[in-house]
C-alpha cells in the first residue's frame, strides 16, 4: 500500500533573495534592499505556516542558488532546480517530474502569498481526489495555487503571465478541455507597496484574518 508521502506532493517555487531579482513591482516603490528583506519575511512566514507537511519540494531559481537557499531555509525540504523557459514551461516541467516520481496529487504554489496554510494545501489534496484541477484564486486575477492529478500542458502554454487574465484564461481552458475543477478561497499575493503595507498591518493585529474573498464571488465573475 502506498504511503501518503508517495501520493501527495507540494511544490513551492522560490527565488534566491538577490538584489534586482525578486518582486520588481515592489522594488520600484520601496527599493531593492528593502524588497529583498520583504521577500525573505514573506517566504519565511509562508514556510512556517506549512511546517509539518510531508513531501515538500523547493523548486528554486537561479540554478546556482541551492547552497544559498539551504543556508536560509534549512534542510527540512527537498531542493531541485526549476527547468528552463518561461513560467509556464517551468511549472509544467515541475509537474511532469513530480508525476514521473510516482506522486498522484501534486499541488504547486509560489512564495508570494504568506497567507497560505497547511489547511489550504490539505484541502487542495483532498479535492483532487474528486476533481481534475484545484485552483486558489488571487485577487489580482491570477492564482496562488494550482493542483493537478496528471500533467496538463495546455494550461501553461502561451499564457500572458502576471496579468489580470490568468485565472479567467485558465478556467476557460479547463472548461474547453471538459475537466472538473474546484476553487479554494481567494487570497492576496504581496506584489505592491500597498499589499506589503496591508501585510504588515495584519501581522501586528492579534487574531486578524488575511485578506480573502468568498469562492462564490470568483465563480460569479468567471
Amino acid at each position: 500500500m502506498k504511503t501518503q508521502r508517495s501520493i501527495n506532493k507540494l511544490v513551492i517555487f522560490v527565488k534566491a533573495p538577490r538584489l534586482g531579482q525578486v518582486k520588481s513591482r515592489l522594488a520600484a516603490s520601496i527599493g531593492e534592499p528593502a524588497t529583498c528583506d520583504a521577500y525573505k519575511k514573506i517566504a519565511a512566514h509562508l514556510l512556517e505556516n506549512l511546517r509539518g507537511l510531508e513531501n515538500v519540494e523547493i523548486r528554486f531559481s537561479p540554478d546556482d542558488a541551492e547552497n544559498e537557499l539551504r543556508k536560509w531555509l534549512g534542510d527540512d525540504f527537498d531542493f531541485a532546480r526549476q527547468s528552463s523557459g518561461d513560467l509556464g514551461e517551468r511549472m509544467h516541467g515541475a509537474f511532469q517530474k513530480a508525476f514521473a516520481a510516482g506522486n498522484e496529487r501534486v499541488v504547486m504554489i509560489g512564495s508570494d502569498c504568506p497567507y497560505v496554510t497547511r489547511q489550504d494545501v490539505a484541502s487542495a489534496w483532498k479535492h483532487l481526489e474528486t476533481h481534475d484541477i484545484v485552483l486558489g484564486p488571487a485577487m489580482d486575477g491570477g492564482y496562488w495555487l494550482i493542483g493537478l492529478r496528471q500533467p496538463q500542458p495546455a494550461l501553461f502554454e502561451n499564457m500572458a503571465w502576471s496579468t489580470e487574465n490568468v485565472l479567467e484564461t485558465t478556467l476557460s481552458r479547463i472548461r474547453v478541455m471538459n475537466l472538473s475543477y474546484h476553487c479554494l478561497r481567494c487570497l492576496n499575493d504581496i506584489d505592491t507597496e500597498n499589499d506589503w503595507n496591508c501585510y504588515l498591518e495584519n501581522s501586528v493585529k492579534t487574531g486578524s484574518r488575511p485578506m480573502s474573498r468568498k469562492t462564490d464571488e470568483i465563480r460569479a465573475e468567471s
